[in-house]
Parts: C-alpha cells; structure tokens; sequence
C-alpha cells in the first residue's frame, strides 16, 4: 500500500506527576543513557550512530487508522453528492498549507503608516489626501495576507474528512504516544477535543487509552461537523450503536470552571481562531479546563510553529493564574526545556516540526455510491 508522510507540529504541557517531587518528564530525559547529564555536550555515547537513534527519540510506527473509520469513511463520501471530490480535496489540502496568521489590526495600521511614509518621500506620487489614502489602501491589498474564516456546511465537511481525517489521526496518535512511551500508567478517564472536527482525536486516543477513558468531549462550532462526526462514529448511520462508546458532542465549551478533563486536545484549531486575542482566550480556557495534559497540534509550517510558541509562552507565563488547580505546568513534549525557542530567534527563522508516517485512506473518486442501511434506532448523545 501506498504511504505518505504529513508533518505536523505538537506540543504537549503538563500538570502531571508520578508523585511529588518527581522532576517533570521533559526533564528526566538525561536519566535514559547512565552517566550522561542532560547538559553534557562533550560526551561522544554515540558513537557513529547517526543522531535519528538518539535514546531520547520515540519512534511510532507508521499509523493506520481503524479498519471501521476507514470504511466508514469511503461510504460516507460514495453516498455523497460533492462534485469534483477530488480536486477540492487538493484545492483545501493546499489552501490549509498554504494559510498565514491573520494580521492583527496594529500591525496593519503599522504597514499602512510605513507605505504612507515612502509615498510621501516619492515625488511622483499622488500627494493629495483622498488619491495618497487610496493609493495607501491598494497597496495593502496586494501585500497583505487575506486570512478568512472557513465556514464547515455539509459539503466543506466531507472534503475536509478527505483531505484530513487520515494526518489528523496520524498527528495525535504521534502525540499520545508521546505520553503512553514515558508514562504507561498514566490511564486519563475524561478527554476534551476543542474543535473536534471529524473526530479523529476521539478514535486515536480510544485506540490508546481504550481501557480507562469513559468520557469524551467532542466541542466544534460546525454542526454538520458534528454530524459528520457522529455518523463516522455510528458507521455512517444516524441511528447506529456508536464504535466508540461515551462520547458527547457540544457547540460550545463547558461553562463551569470546576469542570476539568484529564487530557484536552486542540488539534489544527488555533489556526482557525480570527484573532491573537481570541487564541489567548481559548488557550487559557483550555489550560484552566485541564487535569494533566493539554496536547496542541498545528501544521507543521512556519505558521503553525508561530501559533504554538505564542500558545506555549501563554501557558508558561501565567502558571498561577487557576485558584483551583495551583499545580505549576511545564512543556512535556516535545522541547526539552522552557526557554524562548532558538527556531524564533534565529536570523531566518524556521518551523519546528516533526513527522509521522501513516497509511493514507484509500478513497475511490470514481466509484458510484451505494447505500447500507441499519434498523437498529438510537438516540443522539448530543446535548
């Protein structure tokens, strides 16, 4: 079978301990070849390895997703009516990759001042208000990014599981397994998703902590998207016994401060956020309404790696903000320290991200749908 390789950027922070005192797991890594410190850049233990057999490196085998997802979702899109499948699945695949940060409005004021400056210095450029404002404006609309709020009917939805349930999976799986490889006896019973999309977080931590997790939190503003998520899970059936039992889906965030999840995930949604005050309310949201890890995955562009960092500085400089959990939290994975990231202060900066090979769902654009259906009713667990 045919694979692909999707990078993707994580980060994981914690609150979780083995017990107190315990230094936290991103610092522990030193303890994994004796007699070498964390810090020790002389030691040669090596040898001529090359660095990608590092001790410190958890390798994941390349993922597939669930027999019952995958099937699912090839049923889902025969039996739908999107035309040129295909080409939009590339089209969105490309337009997710290529997608900016949106300018926040001081910048844009910033780059409006500065091109008004160089009219003004230029003799042959219009001098009169009204022409230099227009002249301004014009040139904002060609060397501005246009950042737009994607809007996930029905339709957007089924390309979007084309395009992306399969790296979806992938990337969180990567993430988990970050977790399950250091710690095996953390056993997490509840897990938020905050823009669950597809739900594809929901199959890869059941496919992990099947045994111990009896709630999942499905949150995504999209209704059809929660549709499609619920039939992926019913075996595209609307009234079929769930796969994955304990999972509830909501538009919005759960009100209570007191309610906490043992894992809240946050996978490609930051990106989706129209404002850089608005992903610092949620980050914070989302770190007050987490037990013992919060896991935040982006595309693996430059990007991406902005909107972590930025997520990752939110969540370290305000430690004691929550009266009702006052556990200090410390970035788990996948830095191994808490310092201002080298990537961001470098003279070109680069994206931090990592890879995970998967198995890509084998879609047949050309077949003709079919229907399957089931007699068994039941009710939404929607609420």
């Amino acid at each position: 079978m045919a694979t692909v390789r999707g990078q993707r950027y994580l980060l994981t922070v914690g609150r979780w301990r083995r017990s107190v005192g315990v230094a936290p797991q991103s610092r522990a890594h030193a303890a994994l070849v004796p007699g070498v410190s964390q810090v020790d850049n002389k030691s040669d233990f090596l040898g001529k390895r090359p660095h990608r057999r590092h001790p410190g490196i958890l390798q994941l085998p390349r993922v597939r997703l669930p027999q019952a997802l995958a099937d699912t979702a090839q049923l889902l899109l025969l039996k739908s009516s999107v035309p040129n499948v295909e080409k939009q699945v590339q089209a969105l695949t490309n337009y997710l990759w290529s997608r900016h940060v949106p300018v926040e409005p001081e910048e844009l004021q910033s780059r409006a001042v500065h091109l008004e400056k160089r009219f003004l210095e230029n003799p042959d450029s219009p001098q009169r208000e009204e022409k230099l404002r227009g002249a301004v404006l014009r040139a904002l609309r060609k060397t501005t990014y246009h950042w737009q709020e994607l809007s996930y009917n029905e339709g957007l939805s089924l390309v979007y599981m084309a395009a992306r349930l399969d790296g979806g999976f992938a990337a969180v799986s990567r993430a988990f397994h970050e977790i399950h490889a250091q710690i095996p006896e953390f056993q997490p019973q509840t897990l938020m998703d905050f823009g669950s999309g597809t739900g594809s977080v929901t199959w890869a931590a059941h496919s992990i902590w099947g045994q111990s997790l009896r709630e999942y939190m499905c949150v995504d503003s999209s209704a059809a998207m929660l549709d499609l998520a619920e039939k992926l899970l019913k075996g595209g059936s609307e009234y079929g016994e769930p796969y994955v039992p304990g999972v509830f889906f909501r538009q919005f965030l759960p009100v209570s401060p007191k309610v906490q999840f043992s894992v809240v995930v946050s996978a490609f949604s930051l990106s989706e956020l129209p404002s850089k005050a608005d992903r610092a309310e949620v980050v914070q949201t989302l770190w007050r309404k987490t037990s013992d890890f919060l896991i935040l995955v982006e595309s693996g562009t430059k990007a991406g790696h902005r909107l972590l960092m930025e997520a990752r500085d939110l969540v370290l400089k305000g430690r004691e903000k929550s009266p009702l959990d006052p556990r200090p939290g410390f970035v788990f994975a996948p830095c191994p320290h808490e310092l201002a990231c080298p990537q961001l202060t470098a003279s070109k900066p680069l994206a931090c991200s990592f890879s995970q090979a998967y198995h890509p769902i084998p879609f047949s654009w050309s077949l003709y749908p079919y229907l399957r259906t089931r007699s068994q009713r039941r009710k939404s667990s929607r609420w």
